[in-house]
Parts: C-alpha cells; structure tokens; sequence
C-alpha cells in the first residue's frame, strides 16, 4: 500500500504574512502577493501553502479562492513555533548596492537575529532603502525555510554606534590589521555577541582605534587575505555559527 504523501508537501508556496495567525484565520493576498500565488505558482483552489507571521511561527494552510485582484486562503494548523535564533547581530558597512543585498541575503539565511548597517568615512553608500531591504531578508527567509525574521536596524554612523553599545554584549571586530584568529576568538563564546566588518576601502586610522578603544571589542582576523567587504560579512557570519551558534546542533 503506497504511503499518504505528507502535508503540506514541501514544495509548497512559503510566504510571510503581516496579520498574526491562528487555526481557522482567513488570510487575503493582494498585490504582488497575489500575483506571485495565481501566476508565478500557479495555485489554484485547495492548493496546499506555508504561511509564517513572525510571531507565533509556521502554519499550513489552503487556497479557498482566486481573483483577478486577490487570493485568499483558510490556515488549517500549526506545524512548527516561532524559532530561537542564535543573539547575534552583523554590523556591516554599507556597501555599494548589490553588494549589500547579496549581505542581506546571506546573513538571513545563516540566521543571523539582526543586521545594523553601519556608515563608515570610507562608504560608498550612505543610506539604504528599508523596504527594498526587508523584501531581500523576507524572500531569503521563505527560501531557507527561516520562521523568525532579523531585526533591520536603520544604518548607524560608526561613532554612533559605538557609543550607544550595550555593556552586555561583546563586539567581534574584523579588523585588516589582524587579531585573534576568528575560529579561535568565536569558540565557546556565550552570551550576546556582533561582527562588525568594514566597507571596501576598509576602517581609516581614527575608525580603528574608536573601535578597539570599546571596551567590549575583540579585534579578529579573517585569515591572511584581505576579503572584500560582502566577503568578510558572510565569511565571518558563518565562523561564528560554525562555532559558537545553532549550527552545533
């Protein structure tokens, strides 16, 4: 006798939604939204859907219909809660726009709880469209299978940021002019924690020595290359994980 094909299966549409959710709550897309289900993935009526809320976690659902301008869809049941990401934020530099996105990108998937853009005298970039940069963070979420979004701060000057750091949490700086190997420096670390990375033409002097003048700074080395700014985010983000976030378990 063949086995029942599970449910929802996992080619489902996975999508966040704004309205907190709960079994038996109907759920109306418009917009893109909309167009993404009817003419992209073409569902039609009691195709199976993953919704998350960023609250409460991931939930199954079904189409109930399809418009010219909407669809809505019926939320059947709960499969898994809201997930406890690792507290780690990445500070990274802007940088010039794709470059940023592929950040954004990256740093959502690998789990990251919050991204701070941080504006350094060496920039390209000075500001950083918002919504833009929620639906990069959005997208990679429903593609990783992510149920817990990162926080996006506003881009910060450097010097602002450093001075309104928390006392509790410690500041792992990428540092070109070296520091303690990465691996080693993550390793065992507990407690909250952040990688700061710099822009493409890296920290100037007076950057450098605000930095390791914070008592809560670290100064780390990425290996014996320098790595470009989207590089040393990623790269760094990942170490961190490996060692001292969720992908032990």
């Amino acid at each position: 006798m063949p086995a029942t094909p599970a449910w929802p299966p996992k080619s489902a549409p996975r999508m966040f939604v704004a309205q907190r959710l709960e079994q038996g709550a109907t759920v109306t897309f418009g917009g893109n939204s909309a167009h993404y289900l009817s003419r992209v993935m073409r569902t039609s009526p009691g195709a199976a859907i993953i919704l998350c809320d960023d609250q409460t976690g991931e939930w199954a659902a079904h189409v109930v219909s399809i418009g010219k301008r909407e669809v809505q869809a019926a939320v059947e049941r709960q499969l898994r809660s809201r997930e406890e990401v690792p507290d780690f934020w990445l500070c990274a530099a802007l940088l010039k726009k794709d470059r940023f996105d592929l950040v954004l990108e990256k740093a959502t998937e690998l789990g990251v709880a919050a991204i701070h853009p941080v504006v350094t005298r060496r920039c390209v970039a000075g500001s950083l469209n918002a919504d833009r940069a929620r639906i990069i963070t959005t997208e990679a979420a429903e593609q990783c299978a992510r149920t817990a979004l990162p926080a996006l701060v506003e881009p910060a000057k450097l010097e602002q940021l450093l001075k309104t750091w928390p006392a509790d949490r410690t500041l792992f700086f990428a540092d070109e002019e070296g520091g303690l190997p990465a691996a080693q420096a993550f390793a065992g670390h507990t407690g909250p924690a952040a990688l700061l990375t710099g822009p493409e033409g890296g920290f100037d002097d007076a950057e450098r020595a605000a930095v390791r003048a914070l008592p809560h700074a670290r100064p780390i080395s990425l290996g014996p290359r320098i790595l470009r700014g989207e590089t040393a985010a990623i790269t760094g983000t990942a170490l961190w994980m490996a060692a001292a976030g969720d992908w032990q378990h």
